[in-house]
């Protein structure tokens, strides 16, 4: 680690004596401070005392820090003992638990996905059990967070979970051991086009660990293929460490080259982030995926490969979080993550997309295009501050349509898997089976599901104004229903190509898991498809980078 990184975690464990030491030269604001603490206490004391009715003093407090808190930024918050436990995740790497994913399906806790090589992978849980008790405790009244942090424990303890299973009577016992749970980052890593001479990685985050991940998976993909190109994938990426950012970042360009600028109001949060290490792939050509749920450490990697040229960014316009938050742990097993700087990308512009007025109004306040500044990239592309991230080409997410959306919101697609794999020891049927699709159209109809279409809804205001309609009008009604009832049923057939795309992947989880439903999908994906097309044609790659303005 560099002089300035070690320059960084040292301002970081000494933040709270430095900022004691700020207040004190400062002696108004110390009076303030003292003053204003003292009218607080008093209030808080007497109002636990003595109001009308019994209040309670914790829940009292909280409520006066996360309003007092909420003030300043969204990112500056008390965290509790419950989301210590989530930032921990981040900073370690780590956890102790048995490998679970939990969600909320139906009403119902549900195994997402067991992790593989985990306890609970090992001992035979699914993907689409439905967990009914932990520790012998009912979890019908709990979030999915709530139950996860029931199952996740000390290293080396067990926890008792009680599943309901797809076609069996009765509920199954599993006893699990808990144990260190590796936080993947790269999520899948691959081959894609074609000829399958283009990397792909997957990257969910920014936790202890991502440069190292990165590092492999590019050895991994390297070692025996003679590779066009690589994507990165930060598509909803949420972020994370800034040191993995930085990291990452090594990777791909020359040593000694800034990669973000943090600057803040002690001088101590005032630092230049740089590349330390020789590159893996200093030239191979180079897309990065992203969208507007990249933010933070995202858009910092997203960023530089933009300010140098480094990368051609294909996918949506990124969140744009340009604010640096610090922990400081306080008594009794809480903390206080506080907004210390503001973080600034090689060509200095800042992506914060929005601002906090800190009025009385308490404003958020999205900055304004014509507010916007122009920065140029090395090779004098036009960019600009203040919105995240733009891509160099805008390729979205294909929307699914009402059909296919109503469908997934009644889970229908991942309860039909369930009962596929609990009848099914393997996938048998392949893709484009007119048995399979025929096996789910007939359990979506016993499922008596309905949605409503914008011409229903129409038609059923229209219905409403005549109060029923009588004569010719209620027969003119009638046969429009009839019409939109048999159109609705060929949407079906019409529709398929998308629908069986949707229902082979959700099968492929439930025999390959996660990496290879992530496999199966990637030939589908237009904006991937999109990287490949870039990267396989090296005078449009060249000429984007290159720039005209």
């Amino acid at each position: 680690m560099g002089k300035m990184r070690k320059f960084l975690v040292a301002g970081v464990l000494a933040l709270t004596s430095l900022a004691l030491i700020g207040v004190a030269r400062n002696p108004d604001i110390y009076f303030l401070i003292k003053k204003n603490f003292t009218i607080f206490s008093e209030v808080y004391r007497t109002v636990s005392l003595e109001y009308v009715d019994e209040v309670d003093p914790e829940k009292l407090m909280r409520k006066g820090i996360d309003a007092m808190l909420e003030s300043l930024d969204p990112y500056t918050v008390m965290v509790d003992e419950a989301q210590q436990q989530n930032m921990e995740i981040i900073s370690r790497g780590s956890y102790g638990g048995v490998g679970l994913d939990v969600g909320f399906r139906d009403g119902q806790i549900v195994v997402i996905a067991p992790i593989e090589g985990y306890s609970a992978h090992r001992k035979g849980i699914r993907a689409g059990d439905v967990i009914i008790k932990v520790d012998g405790v009912a979890v019908e009244d709990l979030m999915p967070e709530e139950v996860q942090e029931l199952i996740d424990g000390e290293l080396g303890s067990t926890v008792t979970l009680t599943i309901k299973r797809y076609g069996l009577d009765n509920p199954i016992e599993f006893e699990l051991e808990r144990q260190r749970v590796e936080v993947k980052n790269v999520g899948y890593a691959g081959l894609v086009g074609d000829s399958q001479n283009i990397g792909y990685i997957l990257l969910n985050r920014f936790s202890k660990g991502t440069a190292e991940e990165v590092r492999k998976a590019i050895q991994d993909l390297t070692s025996n293929n003679k590779l066009d190109g690589i994507i990165l994938d930060f598509r909803n990426n949420p972020g994370g460490l800034l040191e993995e950012a930085v990291g990452t970042v090594d990777k791909f360009i020359p040593q000694d080259q800034m990669v973000v600028e943090t600057r803040g109001r002690q001088s101590q949060h005032n630092n230049i982030f740089a590349t330390e290490e020789t590159p893996v792939l200093p030239e191979m050509p180079l897309v990065l995926l992203q969208n507007g749920g990249s933010a933070s450490a995202s858009e910092i990697v997203a960023g530089a490969f933009q300010d140098y040229d480094r990368a051609v960014i294909i996918g949506e316009q990124s969140f744009g979080k340009g604010l640096v938050q610090t922990v400081t742990q306080l008594s009794y097993n809480t903390a206080l993550k506080m907004t210390i700087s503001r973080y600034y990308i090689p060509s200095g512009r800042s992506i914060q997309s929005i601002t906090y007025t800190h009025d009385d109004n308490n404003s958020a306040v999205l900055k304004p295009d014509s507010l916007r500044q122009k920065f140029k990239t090395r090779n004098g592309r036009t960019v600009y501050d203040g919105n995240g991230i733009a891509p160099d080409i805008k390729v979205g997410a294909e929307e699914p349509s009402l059909l296919e959306t109503s469908l997934l919101r009644e889970n229908l697609f991942f309860n039909f898997a369930n009962q596929y794999a609990a009848m099914h020891d393997s996938l048998s049927e392949s893709f484009g089976s007119d048995a399979l699709y025929d096996e789910f159209t007939s359990f979506v109809s016993d499922k008596n599901f309905q949605y409503q279409t914008s011409s229903e809804k129409h038609l059923a205001k229209i219905d409403s104004l005549l109060d029923g309609g009588k004569g010719e009008s209620k027969k003119h009604i009638q046969e429009l229903e009839n019409v939109i009832g048999k159109k609705k049923k060929q949407q079906f057939e019409q529709e398929r190509p998308d629908l069986e795309k949707r229902l082979y992947l959700e099968l492929i989880a439930r025999y390959k898991g996660q990496q290879g439903q992530t496999a199966a999908w990637l030939p589908h994906d237009e904006v991937v498809n999109k990287a490949v097309s870039i990267l396989q044609n090296n005078e449009q790659y060249n000429s984007i980078l290159a720039g005209s303005n």
